[in-house]
């Protein structure tokens, strides 16, 4: 059935899933006070807060700021409600982009644990470490893995502000 939908193009049940959707964002930005483009923008960036908090699995990437103030300015000059609510929806669609991860992250997440085994195995031989099989498996792996992941983040942090300056 779901092949099908996709198929069609979406059908008329996807359109009324998007059209539900974007009424209910768009009623609670209504909802927000907004009065500059401070408010405009922290409001967009709590839609994307909320979106990324309720959905598990898939994040997703808040427009840069200059899209977001191009939106707010076309936002304030249309005086017609029904017109703010679809460039508010079409604004959302266009700038809403799934966030990726690179391969870095991918292969250190994937390689890290068996790695950490294998150094464990290793390290747990050598008579002056014996102290390291005090430490259960369970609490060296994982932490091995998070420590991995957070040297690629920073050192990726470090690359792209080297290649900013």
């Amino acid at each position: 059935m779901g092949m099908i939908m996709s198929l069609m193009g979406g059908g008329a049940m996807y359109s009324q899933m998007v059209s539900l959707v974007s009424t209910a964002v768009y009623d609670r930005f209504r909802a927000s006070e907004i009065k500059n483009f401070d408010d405009f923008h922290v409001s967009i960036l709590d839609i994307f807060n909320n979106f990324n908090s309720a959905l598990p699995g898939k994040h997703f990437d808040a427009p840069p700021r200059e899209e977001i103030e191009e939106a707010f300015k076309q936002w304030q000059e249309e005086p017609d409600s029904i017109k703010k609510k679809e460039n508010f929806v079409e604004f959302l669609k266009r700038s809403v982009k799934l966030s990726k991860t690179d391969n870095a992250t991918m292969i250190t997440g994937v390689m890290t644990p068996p790695a950490a085994m294998a150094a464990k195995r290793y390290i747990e031989n050598v008579p002056q470490l014996k102290l390291m099989k005090a430490f259960p498996d369970a609490v060296f792996v994982p932490t091995a893995t998070v420590l991995g992941l957070f040297s690629v983040q920073i050192s990726r942090k470090i690359l792209m502000g080297k290649m900013v300056s």
